[in-house]
């Protein structure tokens, strides 16, 4: 939220500097993200005369002027219809930067003709969208002085972050008022108009969903003229990001600023009947103000008269009632709308407004009247007009609540000595209302629930920085370990990872394009932070990809990727390790000419790595073709203690998979499935005893004609199984595709235990091994 210090200090009386005000304000948990001054950036432009104004000898829209700063007169060409001689307006000199346009000025020539700088413009200056001519300004401004000085721009903006749960902070009164807890100014007295009624309010309510919408409370104002707000209003809302509009728009965007307190203007003229805030029909249809169409759902609140519906009630308002130039009559509309009906209209319509970020969080129900007075106060001093009675349906749900208080609570729970009598003081300055040890809480703080959030407010008023540091107790001894398996493995793969690929954390949301794109998700946001994070992930592919494209895009080489997180599946979230390996994998050299590319046995050998580190039985795993429909057919594969049990999927992605994500070129990848992988049955943390075998080891060589379907992996494992006590290491280390057929070339290493090996046993190994291929229907190449 962005309000002035100006605004401020119409609430706060206080001499506080901007910066204090900026730290006190995130000392007591409403984060200043940014103070920005409006008058740092034009401070070198000066208020000038222009004491001639002439056609340019080569360019007929030109005109070249005499301009006078107050340190004499310069030449400048303008371009602009209203330049004439006597005109007093804003100038720019050589070597000032004019943010609107992004340019810094310098001495130039223009069509020939010598300039020495600018008359601006309000769009140039960023003082408003206006650029049809230079600004304009009374004939008394003093020239030489600085405009920000004139214009009294220097005022500083502050940019604050409310959480969610301030729902009180989203007026410039509620941190005023948190300001004032806090020592820093005192709060002044909020001024309510009695506005006495002169007429029947022509217009009547009525509310037919009371679960939506339990309190309407309006009045019309007839006789009115909206031009425009005055100058210290628009001053306000453009330091608060909003455009000044009209008069009537303007003052409703105002007290919603300033108050927290959103409300609505209808133009009667432009009624049908009395307004009814009713649930939406099926199919029934809006033109709101930002000029889009809404089909809405039975379970929307709006606000329609007897023809049809002008207002998503608490979120937008209708262009059909909206008020314009013309208008000279108005009802106005200061309701309350349920918060949770509001935050399910908008997530469904996909609509954000001012007014739903301030409804969704929950508004002061116990503000109706008074808000609406104020609105109607400024309308009447603004705009004129005769005001009518207040009509009122419904009742805002303002019952007391009350909390009974320890205060020793705030020593105990929060960690922090407060005197019981400065306890009351900040809860009192806060609004609370102090009965002994009942508090009342205001109808302003919904959050407030019980006395630990009471805890809180002192805490945070004090000041989180006076809570002492006190060391936990240590228990004497060595201290037991409290990592979990789970997180001990973690450790280790991310080491193990690190050494040659970059971390990376995505996002564990992503869209309902890329969910699908991996399998389709099963979890589904019904608040999500966007359209394009709307499903909980069930791959990690999609993030690393994203992460890939955008290193490719910024002109990175070599892509070595890793994350661990949760992919979240229909059942459970599983945690898993996934890699992404693009781009080069070894640069262009002399020695080896073009550079290199990744393919799926790098991300084998990555994949047998992880896994060993992550206490995987490496050796009893079996390898199964095709991962997946995210992988790419036959240039992929799984590694499994069984089918039933895949520790991890490696290998090229699909194409149809890097077209959809635009994955780069090449890019292969892998994923450990860590919660899959057994615990040893061993727990012991003891390293077992080094003991090389004392004799000398020896291999044997096999070549075999396999059939084209028997996949290597099964003949390594078939012939380590015909000795495992003798047999220690087979290992495939050639494929030749003859005449004869498809040639595997197996080397076998024979480890002795007690004494080498004679011939006739080496022969027997043998023969077993030759058995063992034959059965899976290879023999012996000759």
């Amino acid at each position: 939220m962005k309000f002035s210090l100006d605004w401020l200090k119409a609430h706060l009386d206080t001499n506080a500097s901007a910066e204090e005000i900026a730290d006190k304000l995130t000392a007591i948990g409403l984060e200043v993200e940014s103070l920005a001054n409006p008058a740092e950036a034009l401070a070198p432009f000066k208020i000038a005369r222009v004491l001639t104004a002439e056609k340019h000898p080569q360019a007929d829209k030109l005109q070249v002027l005499t301009v006078d700063a107050g340190d004499g007169a310069v030449q400048v060409v303008c371009g602009a219809a209203n330049a004439r001689a006597g005109l007093v307006g804003v100038f720019g000199a050589p070597g000032d930067y004019i943010p609107g346009t992004d340019m810094t000025l310098k001495v130039a020539a223009i069509r020939g003709v010598e300039s020495r700088g600018m008359m601006c413009s309000a769009r140039e200056l960023e003082l408003g969208d206006d650029h049809s001519g230079i600004i304009e300004l009374p004939a008394d401004a003093p020239v030489g002085t600085r405009y920000s000085d004139y214009a009294a721009l220097n005022d500083p903006v502050f940019d604050v972050n409310v959480t969610p749960n301030r729902q009180d902070c989203m007026g410039v009164r509620g941190i005023a008022r948190d300001l004032a807890a806090a020592d820093i100014g005192a709060l002044k007295p909020l001024a309510v108009p009695q506005i006495e009624g002169e007429f029947d309010c022509p217009v009547p309510v009525r509310i037919d969903d009371p679960g939506g919408c339990p309190a309407f409370f309006g009045r019309a104002v007839t006789g009115l003229a909206n031009g425009a707000s005055p100058e210290w209003m628009q001053r306000r809302l453009k330091a608060a990001g909003q455009r000044p509009i009209s008069a009537l728009v303007d003052i409703t965007n105002y007290v919603m600023l300033e108050h927290g307190r959103p409300a609505h203007a209808y133009d009667i003229a432009k009624l049908n009947g009395g307004l009814t805030a009713r649930a939406a029909r099926a199919s029934e249809k809006v033109l709101a103000l930002n000029e889009k169409e809404y089909s809405l759902q039975p379970f929307m609140t709006v606000i329609a008269d007897d023809r049809q519906v002008h207002d998503i009630g608490g979120i937008m308002g209708g262009e059909d009632s909206g008020v314009s130039e013309t208008t000279t009559e108005v009802m106005l509309e200061v309701a309350y709308f349920t918060p949770e009906r509001i935050a399910r209209t908008g997530q469904a319509l996909g609509l954000t407004s001012d007014a739903r970020s301030r409804f969704e969080r929950g508004v002061d129900p116990g503000f109706l009247d008074e808000g609406l007075a104020i609105l109607t106060g400024l309308i009447l001093d603004i705009c004129g007009g005769r005001p009518s009675a207040v009509v009122r349906a419904g009742q805002p749900p303002i019952e007391p609540r009350t909390i009974a208080f320890d205060y020793a609570r705030t020593e105990a729970l929060g960690g922090i000595a407060v005197p019981e009598a400065r306890q009351r003081e900040i809860l009192s300055s806060l609004g609370f209302e102090i009965d002994g040890d009942e508090v009342g809480v205001p109808t302003w703080r919904r959050d407030v629930d019980g006395p630990a959030d009471l805890v809180e407010e002192v805490a945070r008023i004090t000041g989180y920085d006076e809570v002492p540091s006190t060391p936990l107790e240590r228990a004497p001894g060595v201290a037991r370990p409290t990592a979990t398996r789970s997180q001990l493995m973690e450790r280790r793969v991310r080491r193990t990872a690190a050494r040659g690929l970059d971390e990376a954390v995505t996002w564990s949301f992503i869209s309902e394009a890329e969910a699908e794109a991996v399998g389709g998700g099963w979890w589904r946001l019904a608040n999500p932070i966007s359209e394009d994070m709307k499903v909980m992930r069930p791959s990690l592919l999609p993030g690393l990809i994203a992460a890939a494209r955008r290193n490719t895009d910024r002109g990175a080489p070599s892509i070595r990727l890793f994350e661990i997180g949760r992919r979240y599946l229909d059942n459970a979230e599983r945690p898993t390790l996934t890699f992404l390996l693009a781009g080069h994998k070894q640069a262009r050299a002399w020695q080896s000419g073009k550079a290199q590319g990744f393919d799926p046995f790098d991300a084998k050998a990555a994949v047998l790595e992880l896994l060993e580190a992550a206490g995987a039985p490496v050796a009893n795993l079996q390898i199964f073709p095709d991962a997946g429909a995210s992988w790419h057919p036959g240039r992929s594969a799984r590694f499994g203690l069984g089918p039933k049990t895949i520790v991890a999927s490696f290998g090229e992605l699909h194409p149809n998979l890097q077209r959809q994500l635009d994955a780069p070129a090449g890019a292969v990848a892998g994923e450990i499935y860590l919660d899959a992988i057994p615990a040893p049955r061993s727990t012991d943390r003891a390293r077992p005893a080094y003991a090389p075998p004392a004799l000398q080891s020896t291999t044997r060589d096999f070549a075999f004609i396999v059939p084209p379907d028997l996949a290597a992996d099964s003949l390594v494992r078939a012939i380590r199984g015909t000795d495992k006590a003798a047999i220690t290491d087979v290992r495939l280390f050639d494929r030749f595709d003859g005449a004869d057929g498809l040639s595997l070339a197996i080397e076998v290493t024979l480890q002795p235990i007690d004494k080498s090996f004679t011939d006739e046993q080496i022969g027997q190994i043998s023969g077993r091994i030759i058995a063992a291929a034959e059965k899976l229907g290879a023999r012996l190449r000759s």
